[in-house]
């Protein structure tokens, strides 16, 4: 059975850092994409950045590039969403899902339970 376990999340100020971790279990699959999601209340879930596990390959929201960066220790079986120079608007549930495509919600077969980002402005 596949798990995520989302980890880092928390309260920042506009323009500094949060990096999320993402530890992935009973997943077997090498080369797939992993995906960083998000939703805020009263909207719908959003592709923020996805990265394939086999290659080099990333996928961010144009919100944003430039700021985030997604990354992987494959020895960790973790997935890392580096955010920084954050704004209010990034203030969201941050979800970890796995075995999907780009930066498609609806492909992801496996998701975390979340973890929560607040910026204050």
């Amino acid at each position: 059975q596949v798990h995520l376990v989302e980890s880092g999340g928390g309260s920042a100020q506009a323009g500094g850092s949060l990096r999320l971790s993402c530890v992935a279990s009973g997943y077997t699959h090498s080369r797939n994409w992993m995906g960083w999601f998000r939703q805020a209340p009263g909207k719908e879930r959003e592709g923020v950045a996805a990265l394939y596990t086999g290659g080099f390959l990333t996928s961010y929201a144009d919100s944003v590039k430039g700021r985030f960066t997604i990354s992987q220790d494959k020895a960790k079986n973790t997935v890392y969403l580096q955010m920084d120079s954050l704004k209010a608007e990034d203030s969201a549930m941050y979800y970890c899902a796995a075995d999907g495509l780009l930066l498609l919600t609806s492909t992801y077969n496996y998701w975390g339970q979340g973890t929560q980002v607040t910026v204050s402005s």
